[in-house]
């Protein structure tokens, strides 16, 4: 039986020590949201989404280097390409976030939560996980 187990933490390493990046980097940034949050704890319109990108630039500069050396063992010497990349690639899953959870709490009139945990999380990671394995730290054949 711990054979077995052991065979399948193997088999799909890269993907546990992903999510185990992921689970980090969500500490990281809601942390930093936190730090933000206490700031900028005022009536100013527009808090919320400094917050928000602070959070989200935290939990990226996090994310990038955990990724590059444990998850896909990059050996890419053209690293500031390589993180551009990466960077785009999250910008492209926070736009798919929002669209997300604007279609489905705000156009469905779905549970913010419910939303957020189980529908757009689980798609946004997915797709984190797609880019950065076939577009940023993909291995030279």
């Amino acid at each position: 039986m711990i054979d077995k187990v052991k065979a399948l933490c193997k088999k799909y390493e890269e993907i546990l020590i992903y999510l185990i990046v992921g689970v980090m980097t969500t500490i990281v940034s809601w942390g930093a949201a936190y730090l933000g949050k206490l700031i900028l704890d005022t009536d100013i319109s527009w808090q919320n989404t400094v917050n928000n990108t602070f959070s989200w630039l935290v939990g990226v500069l996090f994310a990038y280097p955990l990724n590059r050396k444990w998850v896909f063992k990059s050996t890419n010497p053209k690293i500031i390409k390589e993180f551009l990349g990466f960077a785009a690639s999250r910008i492209s899953t926070l736009i798919m976030d929002v669209v997300i959870m604007w279609v489905t709490v705000n156009i469905m009139n779905m549970n913010y939560w419910i939303a957020k945990i189980f529908i757009s999380s689980v798609i946004v990671t997915i797709a984190n996980y797609v880019f950065s394995k076939l577009l940023i730290f993909k291995k030279k054949s």
